[in-house]
């Protein structure tokens, strides 16, 4: 099923319609081994400030940089698949580079890529691709983070009509100490922005000193001051006045790929936490037989299956969307541009998923090895620091909800909103014998969440023309949903996964009920906490026995599918869903 963003909240799709890791091709196996070479080989320079530079080049001259880069600029044009097991592999480097990697090839690249003219990208693209220019993207201020649009910097253009003027100050700017040009934006009218392609040698523009990082210290983050920098009129991106769209539109792309990278690094972490409980002798034997440990094994495995399994479905849609467009007569940049729009709502999830897992199986990969964990002796106190930026950065993780929650209700007052014409159905007589639910519990279940979900959400739409809330305000109410749309992508994503891998034979049919098992529960009960809170806070608990009856989650054995997922991951020596 070819599908629009957001519409998984009340379609289904079938095991056939979707793309799993599993099925990459031979080209992208290669692909794979080669990413892993190049992290095996470099993952101590990778934390070296001084090495990022030569790090990129030698990146570029493997295709990794221009990889979605249309041949024209001299990039590869790897489908979206390829990308994404790129950046799933590259995520096993460490935080330092993969930030450095990241914001160029993203925010750094896809602006001129979506909106430069073609001199813009014949100056600046090409070059980029090749890593001989590096980009840096300006956009947050001292007084203006998740408030983008209260940013002070200005640009005026000059009474002859010739240049811009632009004057301000940025901070935490990723690249910015070794960056040859900035994507800038700027203000420039009441409620109007633009934005703009400095080049770093630019008179008035300066460099603040390295900020003093948690973590990332590999990265450069710098303040960037702008002191009446003359930008020549045809250094403009895009529309004038429009360049609040540059600045959001290029967000989509970066936030899957984060939210991919992070479950790149999970993977490899939790080989170190295999590795190190198969060897630490307590007690008499190695810490991998004791329970508590096997749970945060299983768990933690079961985390990156969910988030990976979520992550290559929503690449799918990203390429049949790309491709439709392009036979449309679409050009590509642009067929890559309105793909990442229309999932913008998937895009957010992963990034807040991703980031979420990784800082969860950081934190138990500590508390596995224990002192020495803590200790800068091994790598696992600055893989713990770096974690942590992924959930500000990219716009953090609320914000990245409240995005789930706009994009879910784009429409609504216009009555273009198919997801809440679906919703309001529970308002106008809607039973439950109305509803066909699929026999297979575990289907029921995914199937529930959705009925349960537009439920929720008729009640809130509810409260809300009574006036009892404001979603635009109010955001328990609003993270909460997100929150529930987000176990309804995974939760379907893992099973529809799972679904297609059962007759194949590569795992055992032991192994992958079991992590389907505990991640169900999981999603199950999160999402019924998340109702439950909304239920209270609206009025409308009496309904709460219909959501559980709706949801109809399974009993389980968790400590019984702990062991089970424990005993793959021992054998595996990480990993054991590997593809």
């Amino acid at each position: 099923m070819k599908q629009r963003g957001g519409v998984f909240l009340w379609m289904y799709e079938t095991p056939d319609d979707i793309f799993i890791p599993e099925e990459r091709t031979e080209e992208q196996s290669m692909i794979i081994d080669m990413v892993r070479q190049f992290v095996e080989k470099n993952v101590e320079r990778a934390q070296k400030l001084s090495e990022q530079r030569a790090l990129m080049k030698e990146a570029a001259e493997l295709g990794l940089v221009g990889a979605h880069i249309s041949e024209e600029y001299g990039g590869l044009d790897l489908d979206t698949h390829s990308n994404t097991f790129i950046a799933e592999a590259l995520g096993g480097i460490g935080g330092s580079f993969d930030t450095t990697f990241a914001a160029h090839i993203g925010i750094g690249m896809l602006p001129l890529y979506f909106y430069g003219s073609e001199e813009q990208k014949q100056r600046y693209l090409v070059p980029a691709v090749q890593a001989d220019l590096i980009l840096s993207y300006c956009l947050t201020e001292p007084t203006s983070g998740s408030d983008a649009l209260s940013m002070r910097t200005t640009a005026t253009l000059a009474d002859d009509g010739s240049h811009f003027i632009l004057n301000g100050q940025k901070m935490w700017i990723t690249n910015a100490g070794f960056a040859d040009a900035f994507i800038v934006f700027a203000r420039t009218g009441e409620r109007q922005y633009g934005a703009f392609i400095v080049d770093a040698d630019a008179a008035g523009l300066t460099l603040g000193e390295e900020e003093h990082k948690m973590g990332i210290h590999g990265s450069s983050t710098r303040q960037v001051f702008f002191e009446n920098v003359r930008v020549p009129k045809d250094h403009l991106l895009g529309q004038l006045g429009r360049g609040h769209k540059v600045a959001f539109n290029v967000l989509n792309i970066g936030r899957l790929k984060l939210g991919t990278m992070s479950a790149g690094g999970a993977k490899m972490v939790l080989g170190f936490s295999t590795q190190y409980a198969k060897e630490r002798i307590q007690f008499g034997q190695p810490i991998a037989h004791f329970g508590a440990i096997r749970e945060k094994l299983a768990r933690m495995a079961a985390g990156i299956f969910d988030v990976e399994s979520a992550v290559y479905r929503i690449s799918d849609w990203l390429e049949d969307k790309k491709k439709a467009l392009i036979a449309d007569g679409t050009r590509r940049e642009k067929a890559a541009q309105y793909a990442a729009m229309e999932y913008a709502i998937e895009c957010a999830m992963m990034k807040v998923a991703g980031s979420e897992l990784l800082d969860y199986v950081v934190d138990e990969n500590i508390q596995i090895h224990g002192g020495i964990g803590f200790s800068e002796e091994l790598p696992h106190a600055r893989i713990y620091r770096d974690s942590r930026i992924n959930r500000i950065y990219e716009g953090t993780n609320e914000i990245n909800r409240l995005v789930v929650l706009r994009q879910m209700l784009k429409g609504a007052e216009k009555g273009e909103n198919e997801l809440v014409i679906q919703s309001l159905a529970w308002l106008q007589g809607k039973k439950w014998t109305d509803i066909s639910f699929p026999d297979d519990p575990t289907d029921r279940t995914v199937h529930g969440m959705k009925e349960a979900f537009q439920l929720v959400l008729a009640k809130v739409l509810e409260a809300q023309m009574q006036g009892k809330v404001d979603l635009r305000q109010n955001q328990y109410v609003g993270l909460a949903l997100a929150d529930m749309a987000t176990h309804i992508l995974l939760s379907e994503s893992m099973r529809l996964r799972v679904r297609k891998l059962l007759p194949k034979g590569k795992y055992s049919e032991g192994v992958l009920r079991a992590v389907q098992s505990v991640l169900l529960d999981e999603h199950g009960r999160a999402f019924a906490d998340c109702a439950r809170k909304i239920a209270y806070h609206l009025g409308f608990q009496n309904d709460l026995s219909l959501i559980d009856d709706l949801i109809a989650l399974q009993e389980v054995d968790l400590f019984g599918q702990y062991e089970v997922l424990a005993e793959a991951i021992l054998q595996a020596d990480g990993y054991p869903f590997t593809a």
